[in-house]
């Protein structure tokens, strides 16, 4: 099957999150992504478990989810970046590549001559991403960060989780590593339109791809919103500052999330739910009259949307076009039929027999669609394979080096 990215080689010396998620994008577009991982423990998140991925006979991999999640369809070569043996391998392997990644710490890799002003000279093309938690200069750059940082410092916590005047209320984390994902997705952005111009200029360049700056951009329409008025955004639970009714509704066996964003369909809401009344207020008429009253029109739709469960609610709105929907678990996800015939779930089989299940790529191209043809690798699964057939070296030559443990 033709992909994207099929001409395209990777070497990936990221590990954790934000860089294997890119990578993983490329990865999926076809690139032959080369992990280089330390021999012995791999990849930081191969021990962040349980959950682990069960072999063969149902027992421990060793490998977590977590790396799982992030690093489908590459290649893993181990080797000790810390030995000059090692360092010039991952030379020797850049100077094969299009893409080098890397999340180290600033200038970690000059030490050992694998920053881009060195592996450019020999490899013009080189098209180099470094990713950090602050970016490659400023008062910060020498800081270590973790997601969790970043949705606080870079603003997204303010304005998540419920009204500081209610019950629970105050700053939330999202439930995901979103600093972390969504720089991947920025850097995958990146990477490609670097490669994109290398087609024209036969240039490489280097990319300065920093946690901080993506979350921050991130809150784009809320800043924007900031800087006109003055006013600093702030949390408003699961409710909207500008749309009503939009939030989440207890019902008769569980919650539903309605989310009303005009004026037709608020009154073919209000048909739904019986509430004509609500209808005909002159007070709730227009989208501007409910975001003043909200917190009178709010509690009267609250006790009308209790009256009923979760399903007949959804079934009603949905028959007369008001969108909404149940609060699903991830149980409930993958069992809605939108979901199944989509195909967001896909099971990779591992050489040892067993299988991982993962999420399939948003990205759905027509003509050359995502493969799926390589489970996350075991530490060290192709470092023969790679060294062979990308460098050239003999059999001999790589017992050398995994007897000198150079090679894992």
């Amino acid at each position: 099957m033709t992909t994207a990215l099929s001409h395209i080689r990777v070497l990936d010396l990221s590990r954790v999150l934000a860089g294997p998620w890119c990578t993983q994008n490329l990865a999926d577009l076809g690139a032959d992504v080369i992990k280089v991982e330390r021999p012995g423990t791999g990849d930081d998140t191969r021990a962040w478990g349980p959950p682990f991925v069960a072999d063969a006979d149902g027992a421990s991999s060793g490998d977590s989810t977590y790396y799982a999640a992030a690093n489908r369809g590459k290649r893993s070569i181990a080797i000790d970046i810390a030995r000059p043996e090692g360092q010039a391998l991952v030379r020797a392997l850049a100077a094969e590549s299009d893409v080098v990644i890397e999340n180290f710490k600033v200038g970690d890799l000059a030490r050992y001559a694998l920053d881009y002003a060195s592996l450019a000279p020999k490899n013009p093309g080189l098209v180099y991403c470094s990713i950090t938690g602050y970016g490659q200069d400023g008062p910060a750059a020498h800081k270590p960060g973790y997601d969790f940082v970043f949705q606080a410092q870079g603003g997204l916590m303010s304005i998540t989780g419920e009204r500081d005047d209610l019950p629970g209320g105050g700053p939330q984390k999202v439930g995901i590593a979103i600093a972390d994902v969504l720089t991947g997705m920025y850097a995958t952005i990146a990477i490609l339109a670097a490669l994109n111009h290398r087609s024209v200029s036969g240039r490489g360049q280097y990319i300065d791809m920093a946690l901080l700056d993506c979350i921050v951009a991130l809150g784009g329409n809320q800043v924007t919103g900031f800087f006109a008025s003055g006013k600093v955004p702030h949390r408003y639970g699961n409710a909207h500052a500008s749309l009503v009714p939009y939030g989440s509704f207890a019902t008769a066996d569980g919650h539903v999330v309605i989310a009303v964003g005009n004026d037709a369909q608020w009154r073919r809401c209000c048909d739904v739910l019986g509430r004509a009344d609500l209808a005909a207020d002159p007070r709730w008429s227009t989208m501007s009259g409910r975001i003043v009253g909200r917190d009178e029109l709010i509690p009267d739709l609250a006790a009308t949307l209790k009256t009923r469960t979760t399903a007949g609610w959804v079934a009603a709105l949905e028959a007369q076009g008001v969108p909404c929907g149940a609060i699903n678990d991830y149980a409930q996800v993958f069992e809605e039929p939108q979901v199944k015939h989509r195909g967001l779930r896909i099971d990779l089989p591992r050489d040892d027999g067993s299988a991982v299940a993962t999420i399939a790529s948003p990205l759905r191209l027509s003509g050359t669609p995502p493969r799926y043809d390589r489970a996350p690798p075991r530490l060290g699964q192709h470092t023969d394979e790679i060294l062979r057939g990308v460098l050239g070296t003999s059999d001999e030559e790589i017992a050398a080096l995994r007897a000198a443990g150079v090679v894992g």
